[in-house]
């Protein structure tokens, strides 16, 4: 049986190859404790490289927690459009005001505090407390969970209660005083470019010496994976809703939930024994109150989520009786086809707007029939002075 190395080995050599490593991140440039939390809220699920961008617009639009405190809840999901996991949004926006509110817009020192406030667990809490206020606290995202898991030779799945506090244990443990935020920076640039989830490199790792999955043999077994299922897959419709002014109908869904507070093309899921169209009508009756005709597809496009996959079907439909009502969703606009994009959107969502805008340039937006019968009569009008 390999010799489980002593925290504070795994710290100090940690301390010492975080000194030629040094990543030049705008977070770690600038500590101030609201750069740090948006940014660590960000890389939650999200890679490096992705965030950079988004997080340089975020502070140019809302430089301070006052300024995100009082944004409307759709500046700052537009902002966050694209990155997906829309919570962490919703969460930063409640957040913001409640630290506005209660603590005159500066992130609170204290660990329970930061508790308190929503989205921000204990990673987060000792990201802040850490990285910027220079507290002796320790962290524990997937890649120092990684590298702990496969460094302590840690069994079970660390998805688990018990192995969370093992390792929670483990990340206080390595904490040399006044260290804490050199040594947690350095952890987690460990997990990410050196000690990967798959081929790890071990030959360039400062603690494949002392690490029990490196000298068993089994980097490939830690962290324990649970078998993963298949995700599930449905099918799904989006009407392109026309009035007789050329405008679309756009819903905002529910605040909580998954995509809360996003606009879309409302719809939903294909129901057994329902054709496309039938499922369309349904939908927007049972949403919205409206009856509409289904015309031609708009196009297919397909998505994947973290637990489930989609085919979603989109087509323009006209509105024939009704009006819309907000019934299953949290409100509802009617927009021009331009105005769109000022509103947040979920990727799917982008996707129907993108063949909209792709099908507008070729043809123009499909127009009412007044519109039709106006062109009509003023095309008649001109072949009479045509032929005089």
């Amino acid at each position: 049986m390999a010799e489980i190395p002593t925290p504070k080995e795994v710290g100090r050599r940690l301390l010492e190859w975080g000194k030629g490593v040094k990543r030049n991140f705008p977070w770690r440039q600038n500590r101030d404790p609201y750069v740090v939390w948006i940014a660590e809220t960000m890389l939650q699920q999200t890679q490096v490289g992705t965030v950079i961008p988004y997080l340089e617009r975020w502070l140019a639009r809302f430089p301070t927690v006052h300024a995100l405190a009082q944004a409307s809840l759709d500046e700052v999901l537009k902002l966050w459009e694209g990155l997906g996991y829309y919570a962490r949004a919703r969460h930063v926006h409640k957040a913001a005001q409640e630290i506005v509110q209660r603590y005159g817009g500066v992130l609170p020192r204290n660990r329970e505090d930061l508790l308190s406030l929503p989205g921000i667990g204990p990673y987060t809490a000792g990201a802040i407390l850490s990285l910027a206020y220079g507290e002796d606290a320790p962290i524990l995202d997937g890649n120092a969970r990684r590298v702990l898991t496969r460094v302590f030779g840690v069994e079970g799945d660390p998805r688990k209660a018990a192995v969370q506090r093992e390792l929670w244990t483990l990340a206080e443990d390595l904490i040399i005083p006044g260290r804490a935020r050199a040594i947690n920076e350095a952890i987690m640039d460990l997990g990410r470019e050196i000690c990967t989830p798959t081929s790890p490199a071990c030959h360039l790792c400062p603690l494949a010496d002392i690490c029990v999955a490196y000298r068993t043999g089994r980097t490939g077994e830690l962290p324990v994976r649970p078998p993963r299922k298949r995700p599930p897959h449905y099918t799904v419709t989006a009407g392109v809703v026309w009035d007789d002014q050329a405008r679309i109908l756009l819903a905002r869904r529910p605040p909580e939930g998954l995509l809360g507070g996003l606009w879309e093309f409302p719809g939903g899921k294909v129901e057994p024994g329902e054709t496309l169209p039938e499922c369309l009508k349904r939908e927007l009756r049972e949403e919205l109150a409206i009856e509409v005709e289904v015309g031609r597809p708009v196009g297919v496009v397909e998505h994947a989520y973290s637990h489930f996959r989609i085919t979603l079907h989109a087509f323009h439909c006209r509105l024939l009786r009704g009006e819309p009502q907000p019934i299953g969703v949290a409100e509802f606009r009617w927009v021009r086809l331009e105005e769109i994009r000022q509103y947040p959107l979920s990727r799917a969502d982008i996707k129907i707007l993108e063949l909209l805008e792709a099908e507008a340039a070729l043809s123009g937006p499909p127009v009412s029939d007044e519109q039709e019968q106006a062109r009509a009569d003023d095309g008649d009008q001109a072949d009479k002075l045509g032929r005089r």
